[in-house]
């Protein structure tokens, strides 16, 4: 059975017997950095980090893997030399489950030299399934004036139905747009019409493998790109280019984590966190753990770990005034989150505590928002 890609991004099988097959050869990628110059184009930087934008199938073990860099991305879509002129450098060449703190910070300098050496925009490819994680590090290290866009793909270049050409050239359009901060740009429909523009600390990976999957989370999406037309369009909540003036705080403090409460759990797993400077717990519902936990977790707060409470749930904020439980967590110690995320409280707890020392003020900083991961108000509906 032979794959024919339709225009709609769907697949249709036909029988060998129908098709005709010609026969091309196919050069090998080209591992040159250096691509030639358009005048009038606007310059930008791929910083490539991997995921599965980046792989394909490795036919000795019939798996994916990371097997080249941005110059290959480049090679394989001549449609974003349309765009821009691009600069590109390869971080890293991993899947996103091995992306860690200290690839982020070699991430944000690396962004940071780009934008200081007069990049137009910033595109950063990446594995989807630690992507929502890395976008939220780069916008609270970064103040940045111009687009920094991360990108990925649910199905690898080889495939018929791999998403890696449309969400990379939305990308690129994305990044020469007059957006100002970090976002991550992904298929808006399983189709091939539009991508979605997600802030950077309002976004989640929802789904395993539709190409889809990405979508934002306590706001509608700050913008969009229409394809083929590559055409932008910018909600009015989205920061514009030129916004902030261009700055790194690349500090972070390792000793973080984040737990998901779930019934029964020991209070042995929060005395497993003694002596780590922060950990962001995933309650249930408006921000709760079991009342046999509390004792474990005061004992840690009364031991200077700051404590963030966020919820399970996918819509709505913490308040732990309406239960008795939600009071004796505030009585202990424990920090409201708000409507943040709790992958996104987890980064950004990571980033205050390693940028400020005083605990008080870290709290407030906690419960301040910074990158547009706070809202004051819940939305209806979201």
């Amino acid at each position: 059975m032979a794959v024919v890609k339709l225009s709609s991004g769907y697949n249709i099988g036909v029988p060998p017997s129908s098709c005709t097959c010609i026969e091309q050869s196919v050069p090998a990628p080209s591992r040159s950095r250096v691509v030639n110059k358009t005048e009038g184009l606007p310059d930008l930087s791929i910083i490539s980090t991997g995921g599965t934008i980046a792989s394909r199938i490795d036919y000795r073990t019939g798996s994916v893997s990371s097997q080249f860099d941005a110059s290959d991305i480049l090679t394989a879509i001549p449609e974003l030399a349309q765009i821009a002129n691009y600069r590109t450098l390869p971080l890293a060449a991993i899947l996103s489950e091995n992306m860690t703190p200290v690839i982020w910070q070699e991430l944000a300098r690396a962004v940071y030299t780009e934008i200081k050496n007069d990049a137009a925009g910033i595109i950063v490819t990446h594995g989807t399934d630690t992507m929502a994680y890395s976008a939220a590090a780069i916008s609270f290290m970064i103040d940045t004036p111009v687009p920094i866009i991360f990108v990925g793909s649910q199905r690898s270049a080889d495939r018929p139905s791999s998403d890696n050409t449309m969400n990379a050239v939305c990308a690129a359009a994305a990044a020469t747009g007059d957006l100002g901060e970090v976002a991550v740009v992904m298929h808006a429909t399983t189709n091939d019409d539009t991508c979605a523009i997600h802030r950077g600390t309002r976004v989640r990976k929802l789904h395993t493998s539709r190409r889809d999957a990405f979508q934002s989370v306590g706001l509608p999406a700050i913008g969009s790109v229409a394809y083929p037309s590559r055409a932008v369009a910018l909600t009015t909540d989205a920061v514009r280019r030129g916004s902030h003036t261009l700055a790194l705080h690349d500090n972070l403090e390792p000793h973080c984590a984040l737990l998901q409460f779930y019934p029964g759990m020991s209070p042995d797993l929060i005395r497993a966190y003694e002596g780590y400077k922060g950990l962001v717990l995933s309650g249930t519902g408006l921000g709760h753990v079991s009342t046999l936990l509390i004792p474990a977790i005061t004992k840690l707060i009364e031991a200077e770990t700051l404590v963030v409470m966020t919820s399970q749930c996918m819509h709505g904020r913490v308040c732990d005034r309406v239960y008795d439980t939600g009071r004796d967590l505030l009585n202990a110690g424990v920090i409201e989150g708000g409507d943040m995320l709790p992958e996104v409280a987890f980064v950004k707890l990571m980033w205050v505590l390693g940028n400020v020392k005083d605990k008080t003020k870290a709290a407030v900083m906690m419960q301040t928002d910074l990158k547009g991961e706070l809202n004051r108000r819940s939305a209806h509906g979201l």
